[in-house]
């Protein structure tokens, strides 16, 4: 178990923490989820090491980082945002590189390299160099570096950040794999979609502050609202009022209703009578991105 203990972190004036606590559990994946500058990067650098001065503390399996951040930090696995990689090697030499830094020799050292390369996907390409990589590649690689002691608790910042849909699955299926291993994954990103897919728990991070966090399940449930979402051409936002408070969503609007199959039974019929065909008419189930809304007044920024 992650217990992070009343958290702060300040930069002169500016405040980057502002009092963080929650608990993660042993085995889970925990998303970290908000803007860029929310926090969440600070949040990560303190837990795993990179970041030593702050006020409160963080306890891994009963160990302080505060008083003992060279014990915990043989715990963790940390993949930073930014691909730290020396693009003149080749990818198999990366890989010996750091996993001599966490103190792994000869065949030890050969095994796991091996192994390694085979989990993220880059067994036929070990020997060749990274600058030849593409984006995709360098990621995977970069998680890989982060993997070769076996860490139980795995960091992730960002990771999938600037890369195509295709590199972004073979990260997922990394990811999975770790799951299933039981691996505690701590995924940090301002994709809520991907913290959707991924993640058992959520911690909403805003201007420094935990704005809310638990379960994905209790979430969705707690800020749940009957709804419908409609699109199409010929809308009008009279005859949509009829039914619930509307909103504009996207490319159509979300229509907040107490009584939501009523609400989609009258609209069917009330289109019919008038000749309207909405290319989209459905249930609308939230998301954490409605969630944020909720909480913020605002939509998630990316910058």
């Amino acid at each position: 178990m992650i217990e992070i203990v009343n958290v702060s972190k300040r930069y002169g004036s500016n405040t980057a923490l502002d009092d963080i606590q929650f608990t993660i559990e042993e085995g889970s994946c925990y998303g970290l989820v908000g803007p860029n500058g929310a926090g969440k990067s600070t949040l990560i650098k303190i837990l795993s090491g990179v970041l030593q001065d702050f006020e409160g503390d963080i306890m891994v399996q009963e160990d302080s980082v505060a008083k003992n951040r060279m014990k915990v930090k043989k715990r963790i696995g940390y993949i930073p945002q930014d691909i730290c990689l020396e693009e003149t090697l080749t990818a198999q030499e990366n890989l010996t590189y750091f996993g001599s830094l966490y103190g792994l020799r000869g065949r030890d050292l050969k095994r796991r390299t091996a192994e390694v390369l085979d989990q993220i996907g880059l067994k036929e390409r070990g020997k060749d160099k990274v600058l030849t990589f593409s984006g995709g590649m360098k990621r995977r690689l970069n998680i890989g570096c982060s993997l070769l002691h076996k860490p139980a608790i795995i960091i992730m910042d960002e990771p999938t950040v600037g890369i195509d849909p295709q590199s972004r699955n073979s990260i997922f299926s990394i990811i999975n794999q770790l799951k299933s291993e039981g691996s505690t994954i701590i995924y940090s990103s301002h994709y809520m979609e991907e913290v959707e897919h991924l993640c058992d728990s959520i911690g909403l991070i805003d201007k420094g502050k935990l704005i809310e966090s638990g379960t994905m399940e209790a979430l969705l449930a707690k800020y749940k609202k009957p709804s419908l979402f409609i699109a199409g051409d010929q809308l009008e936002i009279e005859l949509l009022s009829r039914h619930g408070h509307v909103e504009p969503k996207g490319n159509g609007f979300l229509i907040e209703s107490e009584r939501p199959l009523s609400a989609l039974q009258d609209l069917i019929g009330e289109f019919r009578k008038n000749g309207i065909e909405p290319s989209r008419l459905e249930l609308y189930q939230p998301k954490l991105e409605d969630i944020f809304f909720n909480l913020t007044g605002t939509q998630l920024r990316d910058s």
